[in-house]
């Protein structure tokens, strides 16, 4: 599938991803491309970011492509069951694992645990990386498997952030379109 014959929608994690993020970056160079704005980016709450994913996904008038980052990887899975139909594939990069007590902490009651395991219902590719901090590795090829996705180790690459060095991110948006031509 051509990038131009779809709707790109940009999933970002906790904290909305910054303008030197590879996401923003992306968006800004994909005409088709725009994000799923979250009403709070910094208190996540799996109820609403779910429902701001499906009807973001319900106005697409093309095929829709996501491409999602750490909690967006989470809002996707759990979104899956509604959004059968639209959605041509998903690009699912550096999961963090929501299922860790110490996010409790941080976050409260957040809905986002436990991980659904069923299949997602679309294609799927699940990049992670061996020293991730925010999810095991070993995690998350277990959720690539439950979620009937390719999975992907790009090695040690950290969070997939700016931090970690993933600031435009070349390798990912190749890969990204080696993803879409499977589509």
């Amino acid at each position: 599938m051509k990038i131009k014959d779809s709707e790109i929608l940009m999933v970002p994690g906790a904290g909305n991803a910054s303008p030197f993020h590879w996401m923003s970056r992306w968006q800004t160079n994909m005409s088709t491309a725009r994000r799923v704005e979250q009403d709070d980016w910094n208190r996540p709450q799996c109820d609403a970011w779910v429902n701001r994913l499906v009807e973001t996904v319900g106005e697409a008038e093309k095929p829709v492509i996501l491409v999602a980052h750490a909690l967006g990887v989470l809002t996707v899975a759990h979104a899956a069951p509604d959004l059968t139909g639209k959605i041509a594939g998903a690009f699912l990069v550096g999961a963090s694992d929501w299922e860790r007590p110490e996010l409790k902490d941080s976050y409260g009651d957040h809905g986002f645990d436990p991980v659904p395991r069923e299949p997602l219902g679309f294609a799927g590719l699940l990049l992670a990386s061996s020293n991730d901090p925010n999810c095991n590795i070993t995690k998350a090829e277990a959720w690539a498997r439950d979620w009937d996705i390719r999975f992907g180790n790009a090695g040690e690459a950290g969070h997939f952030e700016p931090e970690s060095g993933h600031g435009p991110w070349p390798e990912g948006l190749m890969a990204f379109a080696r993803f879409t031509q499977t589509l």
